[in-house]
């Protein structure tokens, strides 16, 4: 690693203490160099704050102190009287706002106020940071904003006002901010109106709902302006130049949990204000021809269809609703008869069970695959695996058939329904919850709360793929239960020939995509490998509150 030039170095004061504070291109660094004594006694007592370094990629600001500000930290008479002999020597002082990494992922903006004996090295500080600052491209500078008023607990608008309006205003980002009147708004508007031009980057403040309009907004714009028909399953579609920043604020914030790992605005805000980037695979999904939506998280068939479907019936009961539909759909316990087909990655460097989870700077999204796949016609049979880039196909009973490409995890369930799916590596997990029992369900149902493998059940099956469709059988799903009482009862049961409508069900189940139904059974999905942008970095493996340069802290 070759050492990097000081760019500026000199003795300031902070908190009435002596520092040496150093600039280079990646690191603005200070170590207290002054020594205090304990009263009656000789003994120099060293403070043990020690060396600090903040990278400069996560300076969020710098500006002159204002002198009103520059003895509010002083706490009682003595400290009041030194302060104020320290700032007749050094009577103009510079903040410096950066990023803080606090628990659970969580970020936070925090100043630091050095003081100057001169108004010129007070400014030629500021200069020096801000010029380095100028040189990092990918911050934005202009940002479209859309609130949703009515998400979650109805506090979008207040959280952008209060925690992240101030956080863009000091890091000097405009930000033109629409709050959307009705559903699709903010789709419909960046299809059609938005002049996408003038802005660096398109920001939600909302939940996993709100994301969804933005994507599906942003993604159609860019198809259009490029003359891709998205409604032809095989199309290529051209990756999104504006990245997309989610300020969570609704009932759900999967993608943002997924992609930051804590469902906090303020952490938010600052990814977005350093500029992170993080690619995420996009699913479009089709019924022959149609094209219906995209998906960034799950597809769900059978349960959490179905648990979807019910909760829609209750939305007057806010969140609670999913609990109470979630233990109603798990009593009633439905399976649904199909075939799946689908295109293994067997290219991909990963499986679903290797237990290497997606983080910040993933070996596995950053592979590069040769996508020179020839899917031929599909077999018959359960399963063909002869080649590469042959379609296996599997007919069975599901009660559950699940397609994550993040691992949804959320405070609920802290795994997710594929602990180790990837964020863009260009595939989906695609999972397979055979006909069982209702315990085994129950059991499976289970681990995704806890660190036990949720796939090591004979019932379960999952497989990392690029490609899958759906079929299902056109016939009535039946209670697992209630099926072998039927049969008994069928010889002493009257001949009736108009059957309860009350005893049975619809002949198919939904999909739950992100959150929304879909309108088909039978769908075919391809997976779009990192087609949007977020400003995010990933979930961190450690939690570090300064990267120390160890050429700096030499320096120092």
């Amino acid at each position: 690693m070759e050492k990097q030039a000081r760019l500026l170095s000199s003795q300031l004061v902070q908190k009435q203490r002596l520092v040496e504070v150093l600039l280079n291109r990646s690191v603005l660094a200070w170590k207290e160099i002054e020594t205090s004594r304990k009263r009656g006694s000789g003994i120099s007592n060293i403070s043990e704050t020690g060396s600090h370094v903040v990278q400069v990629c996560e300076i969020i600001a710098v500006q002159q102190t204002e002198e009103d500000k520059v003895n509010t930290d002083t706490r009682g008479r003595k400290s009041r009287k030194k302060a104020q002999q320290h700032s007749k020597l050094h009577p103009h002082a510079f903040t410096v706002s950066y990023v803080r990494r606090t628990r659970q992922h969580r970020w936070r903006c925090c100043d630091i106020t050095f003081h100057c004996s001169s108004q010129a090295l007070s400014q030629q500080w500021i200069q020096a940071i801000n010029e380095q600052l100028s040189l990092l491209s990918d911050r934005p500078k202009s940002l479209l904003v859309y609130i949703n008023p009515y998400g979650g607990k109805r506090r979008g608008k207040r959280i952008y006002e209060q925690k992240v309006a101030p956080l863009f205003h000091r890091a000097s980002i405009l930000a033109d901010v629409i709050v959307t009147e009705r559903a699709n708004h903010a789709r419909d508007h960046l299809k059609t109106e938005a002049n996408l031009e003038k802005y660096d980057g398109v920001v939600c403040v909302g939940g996993d709902g709100m994301f969804s309009e933005i994507l599906h907004g942003l993604v159609t714009r860019t198809q259009t302006d490029h003359g891709v028909d998205q409604s032809q399953p095989d199309a290529d579609l051209v990756p999104c130049s504006l990245r997309i920043g989610i300020i969570p604020a609704g009932s759900t914030d999967c993608v943002c949990f997924a992609s930051v790992g804590t469902n906090d605005p303020v952490t938010s805000a600052l990814h977005i204000i350093v500029g992170d980037c993080q690619p995420m695979d996009v699913c479009s999904v089709h019924n022959s021809n149609t094209f219906l939506r995209y998906s960034v998280s799950l597809l769900g068939y059978g349960f959490y269809g179905d648990v979807l479907t019910d909760s829609e019936r209750k939305r007057w009961m806010g969140p609670a609703r999913y609990d109470l539909s979630g233990a109603k759909t798990f009593l009633t316990h439905k399976y649904y008869e199909g075939t799946v087909s689908f295109l293994p990655a067997e290219d991909n460097v990963g499986n679903p069970r290797d237990k290497l989870q997606c983080r910040s700077g993933c070996c596995i999204c950053q592979y590069k695959p040769q996508l020179d796949e020839k899917p031929c016609e599909m077999s018959k049979e359960k399963s063909d695996k002869d080649g590469s880039g042959r379609w296996c196909v599997i007919r069975d009973k599901f009660i559950a058939i699940n397609a994550a490409s993040m691992s949804c995890a959320c405070p609920r369930s802290p795994k997710g329904l594929s602990p180790s799916a990837h964020l863009a590596d260009g595939t989906t997990d695609l999972i397979l919850v055979r006909k069982c029992s209702r315990l085994d369900f129950f059991r499976h149902l289970l681990r995704h709360t806890n660190k036990d493998d949720q796939f090591d059940h004979s019932f379960v099956e999952v497989h990392r793929v690029r490609k899958f469709r759906f079929h299902p059988k056109q016939q009535e799903a039946v209670s697992l239960e209630d099926l072998s009482e039927t049969n008994k009862k069928m010889a002493f049961s009257p001949i009736c020939s108009t059957p309860p409508a009350c005893n049975y069900s619809s002949t198919h189940s939904s999909w739950n995509c992100d959150g929304e139904i879909l309108p088909h059974a039978a769908i075919q999905v391809s997976v779009q490998c990192q087609l949007i942008r977020l400003f995010a970095r990933g979930i961190e493996e450690q939690q570090q509150s300064v990267c120390e340069d160890p050429y700096t802290l030499a320096a120092l």
